[in-house]
């Protein structure tokens, strides 16, 4: 993907696809069904996922006769980074104190790892 292209929203059915072929890297069908969460989706839901995640162009395939190995083309890092900058924006207003500001009153990060924090970011 581009770096200024605009990456779009999932649903949590790709999303949970996209986590599968992350950390398998390429695969068949029949190693994301593999790798799929308990109870695992039947086969022909994760084949119309991918030709969706293959539309939105995150997913793309090499074939084989009649078999295709899919790759993701957007990165994890790049859909990570994405979608928090979509939840800051939507939900915080843009800041991204208020949003660390909401973890901190929601009692999800401590004191430390704000000071680890503020370490990293005096260092860069």
């Amino acid at each position: 993907m581009k770096p200024r292209e605009q990456i779009k929203q999932l649903t949590k059915a790709e999303e949970q696809v996209m986590q599968v072929l992350w950390k398998i890297e390429k695969g068949f069908l029949k190693d994301i069904l593999d790798e799929m969460p308990l109870p695992k989706p039947h086969s022909n839901t994760v084949a119309t996922i991918l030709k969706i995640l293959i539309d939105k162009k995150f997913v793309s395939t090499v074939t084989f006769g009649r078999m295709h190995e899919y790759h993701p083309l957007v990165t994890k890092e790049a859909y990570s980074k994405n979608s928090f900058s979509g939840l800051v924006k939507n939900y915080f207003g843009g800041s991204y104190s208020k949003a660390v500001s909401f973890l901190v009153e929601e009692n999800k990060v401590s004191v430390e790892d704000l000071e680890l924090l503020l370490n990293q970011i005096k260092k860069k």
